[in-house]
C-alpha cells in the first residue's frame, strides 16, 4: 500500500499550527485571531487521519485484535514515557523553587487520578498529551464497531455527541455541560469515527474527481466560516473560550478529501517529511516552550503579547528546534537498536 503523502504534507501545517495555538496569545491583533481560529482543525485532522490508517489496517488484517492491541500498547508507551517525563519535570522545578516543597508536591499529587491520568491524560504540564489518551480510547471503540461491522452506526452516535461536546466549549453560554468535553468521547471519537469510515468507503471523499482549485475555493470559505463562526461567539455574543466549533467539521472534511483526492500532493518534499514527524514534534514541543519561557523571564521578557514580529520567532523557534530534537532522538534510537540486535 502506497503512502499517502498528502496527508503528511497537511500534518506539517497541522502541527505548526499546534505550536501556533500554544506559542500565539489567544486574543489582539486581527492577524493572531485568524491565525487562532485556522488552527483550530489541526487536532480534528490528526485525529481524522489516525483513524483513516487505522481502518486500512483493518482492511489489510481484517479487523485483526492482534495489531489493534500492538496499535493500542504503542500509543499507551509513547504516552506513559512522555508523562512520566514531564512529572519529573514538573517535580524538578518544584523542587528547584524551594518554596513549600512537600506541600507543592503532594498539592500536585492529589491531581494526578486515575480520571485526569488515564482519560483525560491530565495532570502535569503537558497539556497536549489529552489528544494521546483520547485517541487511545477512540481507536477502541472504533475497533468494537467495525469488528461487529457497525461503523455505520457510531458515525450519527459520535456526530451527535461532537455536537453536545460544542456545549463544553463556546456554545456554553446557550446550555452549559458539566464535564470536560475536550475528550474522547465528545471530540476525538467523531473524527477517528470518520477517518475510519473513510477508509473503509473510498468513495466517500470524492465520488467524482474534483479539482484542486475547487477544494482550494472551499478551503478558504471554510476558512472564513469557522473565523466568522468564533468571531461572533467570542466577540458579539461574549461566549467563553472554545477549543472547536461546528464549522471545524467541515474545514476538515475539505482538508482529508483532498488528500484522499491527491494523495501524492506534497511528495518528496520537506514539508511532507517534517509532517510525517508530527507526533514526535507535538509531544515535545511543550517542553521547549517551558525552558524558552523560563529563559525569557531571566532576561526580563515577561511577554510577547503586542509584539507579533518576537512571537513570529518564538514560534518558529519552538517548531524547529522541536522537531531537530525529536529526529535526533529517533536517530539515536535507531542507532541503539542496530548495535544490540
Amino acid at each position: 500500500m502506497e503512502r499517502n503523502e498528502a496527508i503528511d504534507y497537511i500534518k506539517f501545517f497541522a502541527i505548526l499550527a499546534v505550536v501556533i495555538i500554544h506559542t500565539f496569545p489567544i486574543d489582539g491583533e486581527v492577524v493572531l485571531f485568524i491565525l487562532d481560529n485556522f488552527a483550530r482543525f489541526a487536532v480534528p485532522f490528526f485525529f481524522t487521519a489516525s483513524g483513516y490508517l487505522f481502518g486500512l489496517k483493518m482492511l489489510t488484517t481484517k479487523y485483526s485484535w492482534t495489531y489493534t492491541f500492538k496499535y493500542i500498547f504503542k500509543l499507551i508507551k509513547i504516552y506513559v514515557c512522555w508523562f512520566i517525563f514531564y512529572a519529573l519535570y514538573d517535580l524538578f522545578i518544584i523542587y528547584e523553587k524551594g518554596e513549600n516543597v512537600t506541600k507543592e508536591i503532594s498539592s500536585y499529587f492529589e491531581k494526578l487520578t486515575l480520571k485526569n491520568v488515564f482519560y483525560y491524560g491530565e495532570g502535569t504540564s503537558a497539556y497536549q498529551l489529552w489528544f494521546l489518551t483520547a485517541l487511545i480510547w477512540s481507536t477502541l471503540i472504533v475497533y468494537m464497531f467495525v469488528k461487529v461491522k457497525k461503523l455505520y452506526m457510531l458515525l450519527p452516535i459520535s456526530f451527535f455527541l461532537y455536537i453536545a461536546g460544542l456545549f463544553g466549549q463556546s456554545y456554553a453560554l446557550f446550555y452549559k455541560v458539566s464535564v470536560s468535553t475536550r475528550d474522547a468521547l465528545f471530540f476525538g471519537l467523531f473524527y477517528t469515527t470518520l477517518g475510519c469510515f473513510f477508509a473503509l468507503h473510498p468513495g466517500l471523499s470524492a465520488p467524482r474527481p474534483i479539482s484542486s482549485s475547487i477544494y482550494r475555493t472551499f478551503f478558504f470559505l471554510f476558512i472564513l466560516l469557522q473565523a466568522t463562526e468564533a468571531y461572533v461567539l467570542r466577540y458579539v455574543l461574549h461566549a467563553p473560550f472554545g477549543e472547536y466549533f461546528l464549522s471545524t467539521f467541515f474545514l476538515t472534511f475539505c482538508l482529508f478529501s483532498f488528500a484522499l483526492s491527491y494523495p501524492q500532493y506534497g511528495k518528496g518534499s520537506l514539508l511532507a517529511k517534517v509532517g510525517a514527524n508530527a507526533l514526535g514534534i507535538y509531544v515535545i514541543h511543550v517542553f521547549f516552550i517551558r525552558i524558552l519561557d523560563f529563559l525569557l523571564k531571566m532576561i526580563g521578557i515577561e511577554s510577547l503579547e503586542g509584539h507579533l514580529l518576537l512571537n513570529i520567532v518564538y514560534t518558529l523557534f519552538i517548531f524547529v528546534f522541536s522537531y531537530m530534537t525529536y529526529a535526533g532522538l529517533q536517530k539515536t534510537k535507531k542507532a541503539v537498536n542496530l548495535k544490540n540486535s
